[in-house]
């Protein structure tokens, strides 16, 4: 048998158990889905391989009150999966010249009433959470009123004065608060409503036709409630409306898991950013409390291949969205309750995480 011949034969086997490796996943994540109980998981949960859709199915109530079950087109809080988004708007000005990253807020922001955030922080480091910056909404948000919360300066207040956690580009602090700041930038250099840019350069060229911000007191078909059992006495979820606003560019956007897919399919295949910025933003940069941060994202190292995306969480509010990058699977989980960790959209994810990526080999 000459040379040409055996490469041949051994190209055809390592096909084989390339698709056989699909194919086997793939079975564990059927009968995995097909065992799932409304009891165990309420929300919806979308796999993609090869950027093809491969499960979709929903779980549970979107309405305790009125029995109303999920669905595959059922808009959930993302929380801050937002903030992903809030980074590509960033970048894609950031290519177009309008933006740089290493210059300081004040560049944008002449008259953003911290001295220190105006004269310091810089692009690059909101973007990565090493601003110094807080967290507002840990802080007094959950006893202000929502209802005051309309535009983007809304939110500003809250923390504009607060003391730095720590000197600019020194320590990671996870801070919605620079996101917001970024949505200011972002409204600044484009001349838009920080929603509507989003709209036209983002949703639109995605194909993303149900996620939006949401305005608290509107009217939002297929929305899903959430429920959340903190701050009870009992195990019974209350509804979670009290603890949300409109959402910021730090959080609160309401999507599907097809429109989340649509996104990852959009942002990995260049329709968002080109090659080389999208490089940039899935590159490592800082590393976070458990996961390395690129721009807004997170790169997961801890497993056997790379897991990039974002999470999201809030009361009554759990969100995943996971690239496995050796595999090319897609996995996005909404959920409209809150999870003990091992149930939920908490346990849902280590599933995931286990059999596409394999044990988690560090901290």
């Amino acid at each position: 048998m000459n040379i040409k011949r055996k490469l041949q034969i051994s190209s055809i086997f390592l096909l084989i158990g390339i698709l056989a490796f699909g194919q086997s996943k793939d079975a564990e994540i059927k009968s995995f889905l097909d065992s799932l109980k409304p009891s165990n998981f309420s929300g919806a949960i979308l796999v993609a391989h090869n950027d093809k859709i491969i499960e979709n199915k929903a779980f549970g109530l979107a309405s305790i009150e009125y029995g109303i079950e999920n669905k595959l087109d059922t808009k959930f809080n993302i929380a801050s999966i937002t903030k992903m988004i809030t980074a590509v708007a960033t970048l894609q000005l950031f290519e177009n010249g309008k933006i740089e990253l290493n210059v300081p807020v004040g560049e944008y922001l002449p008259n953003y009433p911290n001295k220190l955030v105006r004269d310091l922080v810089t692009i690059h480091q909101l973007l990565t959470h090493t601003s110094g910056n807080n967290n507002f909404y840990v802080g007094n948000y959950l006893q202000s009123d929502k209802m005051k919360y309309e535009t983007i300066s809304d939110f500003v207040p809250m923390f504009a004065n607060d003391t730095l956690l720590s000197k600019p580009g020194t320590k990671y602090n996870y801070s919605a608060s620079g996101f917001v700041i970024l949505g200011l930038i972002i409204e600044k250099v484009s001349g838009q409503i920080y929603y509507e840019y989003l709209k036209e350069n983002i949703f639109r060229p995605a194909g993303m036709i149900n996620t939006t911000e949401l305005e608290i007191d509107s009217v939002l078909q297929n929305k899903a409630s959430g429920y959340t059992t903190f701050f009870g006495e009992s195990d019974i979820p209350k509804r979670n409306e009290y603890y949300l606003s409109k959402a910021s560019p730090a959080g609160f956007h309401y999507s599907t898991v097809e429109d989340l897919f649509k996104f990852s399919k959009a942002l990995r295949n260049g329709k968002l950013l080109k090659k080389s910025t999208a490089e940039l933003m899935f590159g490592p940069k800082v590393k976070g409390y458990s996961t390395n941060l690129g721009y807004g994202i997170d790169i997961d190292l801890r497993y056997n291949q790379t897991i990039q995306g974002h999470s999201g969480g809030w009361y009554g509010v759990r969100a995943e969205l996971m690239d496995f990058m050796k595999d090319n699977y897609t996995v996005v989980i909404l959920s409209n309750i809150d999870d003990n960790g091992k149930t939920g959209a908490s346990g849902v994810a280590d599933f995931f995480k286990e059999l596409i990526a394999g044990k988690r080999n560090k901290d």
